[in-house]
């Protein structure tokens, strides 16, 4: 985005990757369909963006979910609004679009150089300095655009090298953290880690629907209803990737954090209630739940696995249960295994054109910079909108050394 925008006002651009082709994480963003923004309106989507929204509402009210689709439109990519208001290509795919829009970009002059990987300015010169096939390549710049990401998927180029680097340059960064991840579970039995092996072994990959969740702090008012998958040590998916910023800091502060499972959304406690105090006669519990509320699989393992006995016989605990199983959460998976990354290039340490006030004609986009949303098109359209803001800057500041 910060190379059309530049090469819309006439500036030449080189664009480095460190890769052997340009876009790997936005194919994989693709995998599963393209999810390139969303179609809620301008304040809940600026809202998706929690404590960063101020930092980011200039650049996504002038490139938001409207303009990318207009913007796709204009590579001949058609977008439809799914029916939860995520935005896909027609065709679902990634690659389409990329190969347009690299086209237009090389037909205005982009000039492309994968296999380069960033190591830093040259001390002497204050040159670009790159490992590349041929060894080590130095490269001036007027202007400088940094979109290297964050830690997240580091086998497609994004590994959070540049920390050090930028650090070194007395650079505001706060930590990289996993964002839209998974989670470790607690133990659930004495001596155990995690969830038993039974549970394990035979359902992990399973998908948990349809469920309502909230944070233990919350009322079931602030509840969302979803799915989400076991793992062989904890839980992950959408719901889970939902809630995944307030799990991740309620655990960093506690230790621990406890997120309550509605396994039966459609009904009402007092339904639930009836239900599990209507005498079952010689049929068993799991024979009871399944016929009265369709509990089985892994929503009776569930149940098996963080309840005891003595809870499982009692019906108001149960019925409680069934409205809010607890799920105690260790700890986040590995940020290198997350969907995203927190943390980053603090705002406070850019001017108003995305330009490093420690590094004058350096400019910073995306992931990099110190800022975290859910999935849904949020994490695609931010990129755009500060690559927009960084291209932009970096023209001005073209102009004004020329």
């Amino acid at each position: 985005m910060a190379a059309e925008v530049l090469l819309q006002r006439g500036v030449a651009v080189d664009l480095f990757d460190a890769m052997p082709s340009v876009g790997r994480k936005f194919l994989l963003a693709g995998r599963g369909g393209l999810n390139l923004t969303h179609s809620e309106d301008p304040l809940p989507f600026l809202g998706r963006f929690g404590e960063r929204s101020g930092a980011l509402r200039d650049a996504i009210s002038a490139f938001g979910g409207d303009e990318v689709r207009r913007w796709a439109a204009g590579l001949g990519i058609e977008t439809f609004v799914g029916t939860s208001g995520r935005v896909f290509p027609t065709d679902m795919k990634a690659a389409p679009l990329l190969r347009a829009w690299l086209h237009r970009l090389r037909a205005a002059g982009l000039r492309l150089h994968t296999r380069h990987r960033w190591k830093g300015w040259d001390a002497s010169t204050g040159e670009l300095v790159f490992d590349a096939p041929a060894g080590r390549v130095t490269h001036a710049a007027d202007a400088t655009v940094l979109a290297l990401g964050g830690a997240s998927w580091p086998r497609l180029g994004s590994d959070g090298a540049w920390v050090r680097l930028l650090a070194a340059r007395g650079v505001s960064i706060s930590p990289l953290l996993p964002a839209n991840c998974g989670f470790d579970v607690m133990p659930t039995r004495p001596g155990s880690s995690g969830w038993s092996e039974h549970l394990w072994q035979r359902f992990a990959g399973q998908p948990v629907k349809p469920v309502a969740a909230r944070m233990a702090s919350q009322s079931e008012q602030d509840s969302r209803q979803g799915e989400f998958v076991l793992t062989q040590t904890g839980i992950e998916g959408s719901l889970v990737y939902a809630f995944s910023a307030q799990l991740r800091d309620e655990i960093a502060a506690h230790g621990h954090a406890t997120w309550l499972i509605d396994l039966l959304p459609q009904h009402t406690s007092a339904q639930v209630l009836a239900e599990t105090r209507r005498p079952r006669g010689a049929r068993s519990l799991s024979t009871h739940l399944k016929s009265r509320l369709g509990i089985a699989g892994v929503k009776m393992a569930l149940l098996h696995e963080v309840l005891t006995p003595e809870e499982l016989d009692d019906p108001a605990r149960l019925a409680a249960a069934l409205k809010a199983l607890p799920l105690k959460l260790a700890r986040p998976r590995p940020v290198d295994e997350a969907i995203s990354t927190a943390g980053g290039v603090r705002f406070d340490a850019l001017d108003e054109n995305g330009m490093l006030r420690e590094l004058p004609g350096v400019f910073v986009a995306g992931e990099m910079l110190d800022w975290e949303a859910p999935t849904g098109g949020y994490l695609l359209t931010a990129c755009f909108a500060t690559g927009r803001v960084a291209g932009e800057g970096a023209a001005r500041w073209v102009a004004h050394v020329k």
